[in-house]
């Protein structure tokens, strides 16, 4: 329990100040882009140090942290430059996952309708009533039904798509399907996925890049810049500046919550922190725990091959971003790097709680808990403010009585950050029946 309290207590100082500040978006051409000196977020020198000598000796080439907008880290190595190119892998299934929405958000399409709508039928090999009960749905959940047991996950010919299991019955990290979500863009659209993500998303936050199709693959390729434009993007829920980019917040909340019961740890094309279990990739078990358990509950994530990744932390106003070569043994997905960065983030914040004030923390009861009408924060120091954040880290509720009334909130799971009369911080779960 201590050891959980001193993870938390180092992300509350971590984002300090932990309310919300108005987010700065860069201008969409030139190199400015403002900063934030480390030491004013309480960082310490030898831990940043600490961090990018790790970062080094695991092959990275650019690593990005933003808080709020602005730039704290901006690090690239060996030859790397700002203006490099990198592969994002797998990443960029996430910005796939945008494009569907906007493209749902303009009538152009319905996840629900069946992907034989788009791509004719005869794009599987399977019967005409099996191909029709696959939806774009599906393909943004990873269920589509389709066998990975191919021998090649990434092959969309029609002969490599073959039935395994009813369509959302199964989780599977099935390349090939996600890749043909292009293709339905495309014809949903009449334009490329490039030139659809060049109007709808890179010419309003000011990114460049394309998809590239390497074998079977389309891959995105892009600066490390551009990687964090799009997680900051993302961290405001499709809003950047006062241009709304993904308006539809009904399909961001599904797309960066668990979209099925097999894998809750995956949202549409997104990776999420905080669940009760996970799936990787070319396994059929899961994991108990949530995905990452040195990163915040309420972090979602692109993670592709190779360690691209792009973290997004809504609760601390957090965008991480890391391209380069494998940094832990090739894997497609999550890998030791994950845990191992994020404890090293977690590390960055030079204030340590005291005994004393994990004994303080450690006492913080809420009660009942799950909670119906209302619970109780109990403890040995008076309450100075409750607020209670979603899972996608949306401020839900702030109250400064120590008994807080939920009937309003739908029934679910949420985080309280609890401040005292001390000024401490502590973070609980609190469940609303």
């Amino acid at each position: 329990m201590i050891r959980f309290l001193l993870l938390c207590f180092s992300w509350l100082a971590l984002a300090s100040p932990t309310t919300a500040q108005t987010p700065y978006f860069p201008p969409l051409l030139g190199n400015t882009w403002q900063a934030t000196d480390p030491a004013d977020l309480g960082w310490c020198a030898p831990a940043l140090d600490d961090l990018q000598t790790f970062l080094g000796e695991r092959h990275t080439k650019a690593f990005l942290i933003l808080k709020d907008g602005k730039r704290v880290v901006e690090w690239y190595f060996d030859d790397f430059v700002q203006d490099s190119l990198w592969y994002w892998a797998s990443a960029g299934k996430s910005l796939m996952a945008t494009m569907v929405g906007i493209a749902q958000e303009e009538g152009l399409l319905a996840i629900e309708d069946a992907t034989q709508d788009y791509l004719g039928a005869g794009w599987t090999s399977t019967t005409p009533e099996q191909e029709q009960a696959i939806t774009i749905r599906h393909q943004l959940t990873m269920t589509t039904g389709l066998s990975d047991l191919t021998g090649d996950v990434d092959c969309t010919e029609p002969a490599c798509l073959t039935y395994l299991a009813p369509p959302g019955t199964r989780w599977a990290y099935h390349n090939a399907p996600y890749t043909l979500l292009g293709d339905v863009i495309a014809a949903a659209a009449g334009v490329s996925e490039n030139q659809f993500f060049a109007s709808r998303i890179g010419n309003k936050i000011g990114a460049f890049g394309a998809y590239v199709s390497i074998g079977s693959n389309r891959v995105f390729i892009s600066r490390a810049r551009d990687m964090a434009r799009f997680g900051l993007l993302i961290l405001n829920q499709g809003q950047w500046n006062n241009t709304t980019v993904l308006g539809d917040m009904d399909y961001f909340t599904a797309m960066t919550t668990p979209s099925q019961d097999i894998n809750p740890a995956y949202g549409y094309l997104w990776w999420l922190n905080g669940q009760e279990s996970y799936q990787l990739p070319g396994l059929q078990f899961s994991f108990g725990g949530p995905l990452i358990a040195s990163a915040p509950a309420d972090m979602f994530a692109a993670l592709g091959k190779n360690d691209q990744k792009i973290y997004v932390v809504p609760s601390q106003g957090l965008v991480v971003v890391r391209m380069g070569n494998d940094a832990s043994g090739g894997l497609l997905a999550l890998s030791d790097f994950d845990p191992l960065l994020w404890d090293k983030i977690s590390q960055l914040a030079c204030a340590t709680p005291t005994q004393e004030a994990a004994d303080v923390a450690d006492a913080i009861v809420l009660a009942p808990n799950p909670a119906g009408e209302m619970f109780t924060v109990q403890g040995p120091q008076p309450v100075q403010m409750t607020t209670l954040f979603d899972l996608n880290g949306r401020q839900v509720l702030q109250s400064n009585q120590p008994r807080i009334a939920v009937a309003q909130l739908p029934a679910g799971m949420y985080w309280a950050r609890i401040t005292l009369a001390n000024g401490q911080e502590v973070v609980r779960k609190v469940v609303v029946k």
